[in-house]
């Protein structure tokens, strides 16, 4: 199989340059191993090695001979293993030793000693349309922040298309696949989150039934600020169950360790307003594909409810963004106050300075989108002399990328890139 060049795959090289060790996190199927060796001249199968038990019994130091960057696959599984390595990067003082890849967070008994100042941690994500060759990539990110935008030709997508992507999801192993098959391969995925992979990261009692009811339940408030409570009230009117609310804590936790939710944080600013800021994040998956696929929802289920599909429209812009914003160094947030204001995505770059985001698949809320982005430019700016928002866009479904007369972008996803 052909390797396909990832945006993270400079973030690693650089990495390695600066850290004796990188661990690379992220959900399973991601391409984190196969990203790994693309740098590492040797490696350890954690997962699969079968001498592996039995030599950090003997001499944990063994598993990490050999020529440098050496690759540490699924090194959760051996969660001692942080500790030798640490000790082995303290002892070399040399930079690019170590490759870690895990798909969990290690268990919560094991108290690993801190890799400050040896690891250096990234994390990785599904294909971006970048990367699958659905975006041109023609409209950089990078200048977008600094609302430098170069009109593009319409690059033509239509809304079956949209759906159909979305709905494959951005899974490597599912490039060459027909689209049945890849609408396949995320469900087996789904189902094997609620009968194994859930199970595995606790110790608690975990039935898979209300697992994969309790990823149903989130899928279908994915984008919104939904709280537990609102969880549980939609399991029970969906299922007739009502299940404890640390029950449905430990559901999250589970899947967050496995790195399957990404939730998107709230931006902390001063604004100029009596309206207070919301503290509640938003429900993502890392990849929408899940959402369509625990409610078993065909293309043309979604094409007929197009509301519920631009929620699943905005969790693959804000997919795509976070993938560009870590390779420049920035953090992706959303902005909601007590006035109800909201804007869907705030990209802050480490001085501060930001960018806003409204996403809408089609034209008609252009305009609604274009006054939330400017209110929330008056409320952050001020009158300051440097303001920190400086970039206001419109990520939509369709079209070309140009500047309106009021000084918004409008960018067609098909078109960004990093």
């Amino acid at each position: 199989m052909v390797y396909i060049k990832r945006i993270v795959d400079t973030e690693l090289r650089d990495r390695l340059s600066s850290a004796g060790a990188v661990l690379i996190t992220g959900a399973k199927g991601t391409g984190k191993t196969e990203s790994a060796r693309q740098l590492s001249r040797s490696e350890v199968r954690i997962d699969v090695d079968l001498d592996v038990s039995e030599l950090m019994g003997i001499d944990p130091f063994m598993l990490l001979e050999g020529e440098k960057p050496r690759l540490l696959d699924e090194w959760q599984l051996q969660p001692r293993l942080w500790d030798y390595v640490r000790r082995a990067v303290d002892d070399s003082k040399k930079r690019g030793q170590f490759i870690l890849t895990g798909s969990s967070q290690p268990v919560k008994d094991v108290r690993s000693h801190s890799g400050a100042g040896r690891f250096s941690v990234i994390r990785m994500r599904p294909l971006s349309w970048q990367e699958l060759g659905l975006s041109s990539g023609e409209v950089r990110l990078a200048e977008v922040l600094e609302n430098q935008l170069n009109a593009t030709h319409a690059v033509d997508m239509s809304l079956d298309e949209i759906i159909i992507a979305l709905s494959r999801g951005g899974w490597p192993a599912t490039l060459a696949d027909s689209d049945r098959d890849a609408a396949q391969y995320v469900q087996d995925y789904v189902t094997l989150l609620a009968e194994v992979d859930v199970k595995e990261t606790t110790d608690a009692r975990i039935d898979a039934g209300r697992v994969k009811r309790f990823l149903q339940s989130f899928a279908r408030n994915i984008a919104t600020e939904a709280g537990i409570s609102t969880v549980i009230k939609d399991m029970q009117g969906e299922y007739g169950e009502a299940l404890a609310p640390d029950t449905i804590t430990r559901y999250i936790e589970a899947l967050e360790s496995l790195m399957i939710i990404e939730n998107l944080p709230a931006l902390k600013t001063h604004i100029r307003s009596s309206a207070t800021l919301r503290k509640a994040s938003k429900k993502h998956f890392v990849d929408p594909s899940i959402a369509v696929a625990a409610l078993g929802h065909s293309p043309e289920m979604l094409k007929q409810d197009l509301n519920y599909f631009g929620l699943l429209f905005e969790s693959l812009a804000l997919r795509d963004l976070r993938i560009y914003a870590q390779a420049l160094g920035a953090a992706v947030f959303h902005y909601r106050d007590s006035s109800g204001l909201e804007v869907d995505a705030i990209v802050q770059q480490t001085n501060g300075a930001m960018a806003a985001f409204e996403v809408k698949l089609g034209r008609s809320e252009h305009d609604g989108a274009a006054q939330n982005l400017q209110k929330l430019a008056s409320l952050v700016n001020g009158t300051r002399s440097q303001p920190l928002v400086q970039s206001l866009n419109i990520i939509t479904g369709f079209g070309f990328a140009y500047t309106r007369p009021d000084g918004v972008n409008v960018i067609p996803l098909n078109v960004l890139g990093v």
